[in-house]
């Protein structure tokens, strides 16, 4: 794609606080609003001038967007034996929907327990900017000695469920054993217990906190409100991310069909691209740009983006944005910020409409335009 950068001086860009830019449908004014912090993993706005973010070594801490004050609330990694090493750490945070009433927060996290990892989902209470009545809500059956593939993003629909990803855990035949959390998608009711409707609630052999299965690495998970869609994206093995329109009790194909290679050699993983009663990705990537977090865009300040899917991508390092007609089909790609250089771990979006990334670099940037 080709961007018109209204800064065209190099050192500029690099050590501006304001950028400014115009992608092929609005211009965009990028101002790094925090620095230094680590890899901030999950960010969730708790008010309209609070966003709460989490980073991957287990501290929590809330940063004002207007005056850019940080504060700490919490730091996990001396508690709740947070793992993070390789891929691990403390991973996602979500206010939850009944915030305004219960002023509770939910996470995914790496925990150690007895030598092996899985990924847990937690709650807390945010009371006078401290946690308090920390709980493992959930700690899945998905242990592995490898120190990778652990998910995880979080997201509600509007009828009382929260989802969950976790990863195959680096153990490829987890994600078609249906006996182990590993490569699915978690649909829990928001005090933990399980949806009397869970597709496989009533089936032998398998766990019935599963919604669907057959995934990778899903670090994107998106309830879009207006659609009614849940979408995922996840990482595929050398080349063949997926985005996924997410669908009750789908197998989505994981390993056995893949659009990507071996990284040993160029074989193709799997058995083929597409297999009868496995889900097809609306988008695939080849080669692969390393996705991290999803959202669709729903504000008015952006208005050409309305509707559009918004990733990270840690590899390739840009904002990545994908057009859908109405039958959910891509008519277009773009990708943003690509000279920022940084690998982007998260985007979500405020109430105003203004677009919101963080950056394994330690920084988070916020996007807005002055159409």
């Amino acid at each position: 794609m080709h961007f018109i950068y209204l800064f065209i001086i190099l050192p500029v860009l690099l050590f501006s606080q304001t950028i400014q830019f115009k992608s092929e449908d609005t211009n965009i004014t990028v101002e790094k609003i925090a620095s230094n912090l680590g890899v901030v993993w999950g960010m969730t706005f708790i008010s309209d001038n609070e966003l709460l973010f989490t980073v991957k070594t287990g501290k929590i801490a809330l940063l004002n967007i207007k005056t850019k004050e940080i504060k700490n609330i919490s730091n996990l990694s001396n508690t709740q034996n947070l793992n993070y090493t390789g891929q691990g750490g403390l991973l996602d945070v979500q206010k939850s929907p009944n915030f305004l009433k219960d002023n509770e927060l939910f996470f995914t996290y790496v925990k150690e327990i007895k030598g092996k990892s899985t990924t847990v989902l937690a709650k807390a209470k945010l009371q006078n900017n401290k946690l308090i009545n920390w709980n493992d809500l959930f700690i899945s059956q998905a242990f592995s000695d490898t120190s990778r593939h652990f998910g995880s993003r979080i997201t509600f629909d509007e009828e009382g469920h929260l989802y969950f990803s976790i990863g195959d855990r680096g153990v490829r035949e987890n994600s078609q054993n249906l006996s182990n959390h590993a490569g699915s998608i978690i649909r829990l009711n928001l005090d933990g217990s399980i949806p009397s409707d869970n597709p496989f609630i009533n089936k032998k052999d398998a766990l019935p906190e599963i919604y669907t299965y057959g995934h990778r690495n899903p670090q994107g998970l998106f309830y879009d409100k207006t659609s009614k869609n849940l979408w995922s994206i996840e990482h595929g093995p050398r080349g063949g991310d997926e985005i996924n329109l997410i669908e009750k009790g789908k197998n989505y194909g994981w390993p056995i069909i893949s659009y990507g290679k071996e990284y040993w050699n160029d074989f193709a993983v799997g058995e083929s691209t597409a297999k009868e009663g496995m889900q097809q990705p609306i988008k695939y990537y080849i080669p692969s740009i390393a996705p991290s977090s999803l959202m669709v865009y729903n504000g008015d300040l952006f208005k050409k983006y309305k509707g559009n899917i918004f990733s990270g991508a840690l590899k390739l390092t840009h904002l990545n944005r994908i057009v859908l007609d109405k039958s959910n089909n891509v008519i277009k790609e773009e990708r943003l910020l690509e000279n920022l250089n940084e690998r982007i771990r998260n985007v979500i979006q405020s109430s105003d409409g203004k677009i919101y990334i963080s950056s394994d670099s330690g920084n988070i940037y916020m996007l807005s335009t002055k159409n």
